[in-house]
């Protein structure tokens, strides 16, 4: 798929760089940027995700607890 990018300057100056630095075809970088952000937002999206459970599993526990010792009161 052959795909068209419209870059500011700043942008332009900075594939160019990149392009340079890395010894790469500007194409190159950016195929590798692309894939860097989905990989980041994938990680994100995990990492957000895990904390989720942690926090659900930590409000049940704080249930569980609660009920555990009403339960040993003798209610």
């Amino acid at each position: 798929m052959v795909a068209t990018v419209r870059l500011d300057d700043a942008l332009e100056k900075t594939l160019e760089s990149l392009s340079s630095t890395l010894h790469k075809k500007k194409s190159d970088v950016i195929r590798d940027a692309i894939t860097f952000y989905a990989n980041t937002l994938e990680t994100s999206k995990q990492t957000k995700l895990r904390n989720a459970i942690d926090k659900t599993k930590a409000a049940d526990k704080r249930i569980y607890d609660d009920m555990d010792g009403t339960f040993s009161d003798g209610i």
